[in-house]
């Protein structure tokens, strides 16, 4: 089952990113322990590679002073396009839960499953506190239709 702490941290990082990244948050729990958090900052740092996840998968590596995740849990608001997935992958995160699912490239089980490529064990649950995210998501679509 899903920490409740994680799934929040994940909703309160979305709701800090700028007004110009997509709005999606992400958290890294261990040994329950949050050990990193992000939001997208694609375009505050103008880098491709700015998506929470890969943010968080950063931050994650440096505190355990490892590459290796295994044993990781990570929440993030939105299914992970192909990039962030095979991020996730690699580094042998054990869980993944996101809240909203991508119907445009979620790499996760939507669109297509990264793990099937490689054999993955990575565990993924989908639609957690879906309503939450998909709000947060709307809302800045939303916006950015009337600008």
């Amino acid at each position: 089952m899903y920490n409740v702490k994680l799934v929040e941290r994940g909703i309160r990082e979305a709701k800090q990113t700028s007004s110009l990244d997509v709005p999606v948050g992400c958290a890294i729990l261990k040994d329950g322990i949050i050990i990193a958090a992000a939001h997208n900052q694609k375009e505050e740092l103008n880098d491709v590679t700015g998506h929470a996840e890969i943010i968080a998968i950063r931050e994650a590596q440096r505190n355990l002073n490892t590459w290796r995740l295994n044993e990781c849990e990570m929440y993030v608001t939105l299914e992970p396009c192909p990039m962030c997935a095979w991020a996730i992958i690699s580094s042998g995160i054990k869980t993944l839960y996101f809240g909203s699912y991508n119907t445009q490239c979620g790499a996760l089980g939507t669109v297509m499953d990264l793990r099937q490529t490689v054999q993955s064990k990575l565990e993924v649950y989908g639609g957690i506190k879906e309503d939450s995210c998909d709000k947060i998501l709307d809302k800045f679509f939303e916006k950015l239709r009337h600008e």
